[in-house]
């Protein structure tokens, strides 16, 4: 027996529910060997409201993991929580030495709960260093206003400028993820193949219990391109994935509620329509 190899670089979430916690759950429901290379660790403080902490590890230990999980030969790999100029420079030049073509870059920017970007360079660095590597990104809505350079999009129309716009700066495919964010009745997002739009809907499930859907989202677009799926079907199966999640999420605390990654082989997922525009 094999399983195709998958690997996360990312952020850890002490609370388990995003960050590389989040991937290696996707990943070992899709039936792929998940491996991961911390980048920072992420806390969270019960006694302030649930603040974050952003523990970024020293850039040696990056290095040497990544090293580690490049010379076992992976299938498909995803980054995630990227905190400095420096960790993205380091994390897009080894995948790029790798060889390793299916990309999936999260262009994760700010904390769950949080507005701000981490750190405002990374905008400039994930553009030069990650977006040319990328097979897919999966910007949520503010994060592909900061990548495209359009400030948050709030219509389909702003979707679609933003998403030919992170194209233009090197990713051959992108999903824009309007979530409950999006003005909808149903929950869409912009999937664009450098030639066509889609659009991909479900139903919008009224909750809070969303922790690591984005993360989710992303890890399963990677282990399906590393089970050989094309892109187009990768994305809208990870679609099904996490809608199936969110709908099952539950309650960790009083403060977060993580989505439910055994939810779509236990319970089922909900339709995705799809619709060329």
């Amino acid at each position: 027996m094999t399983l195709k190899k998958t690997l996360t670089i990312a952020g850890s979430d002490a609370s388990g529910g995003a960050g590389l916690e989040a991937d290696l759950k996707a990943f070992e429901q899709h039936d792929t060997y998940g491996m991961a290379a911390v980048t920072v660790i992420a806390t969270m403080d019960p006694d302030n409201n649930w603040a974050h902490g952003v523990h970024t590890l020293p850039i040696d230990v990056l290095k040497a993991q990544l090293k580690t999980a490049f010379s076992t030969g992976i299938d498909a790999l995803k980054t995630g929580m990227l905190s400095t100029e420096e960790v993205i420079k380091t994390s897009g030049e080894a995948i790029l030495a790798s060889g390793v073509k299916n990309v999936v870059i999260d262009p994760v920017m700010v904390c769950k709960g949080e507005d701000e970007v981490l750190n405002p360079g990374t905008v400039g660095a994930m553009i030069e260093y990650l977006l040319p590597n990328a097979l897919v990104t999966t910007p949520n809505l503010f994060e592909a206003g900061q990548l495209a350079g359009t400030g948050t999009p709030k219509t389909i129309e702003e979707m679609k400028i933003a998403a030919e716009k992170i194209v233009e700066k090197g990713a051959k495919n992108v999903v824009i993820k309007g979530g409950r964010a999006l003005q909808s009745d149903k929950a869409v997002d912009l999937f664009y193949d450098g030639q066509d739009f889609y659009l991909l809907e479900t139903e919008k499930v009224d909750t809070t219990y969303n922790h690591g859907a984005g993360c989710t989202f992303a890890a399963s677009v990677t282990a399906n391109l590393a089970n050989g799926l094309s892109v187009k079907e990768a994305v809208i199966e990870a679609k099904e994935f996490v809608a199936a999640g969110i709908k099952h999420g539950w309650k960790l605390n009083e403060f977060v509620g993580p989505v439910y990654h055994g939810a779509k082989p236990r319970l089922g997922a909900p339709e995705v329509i799809v619709k060329q525009i």
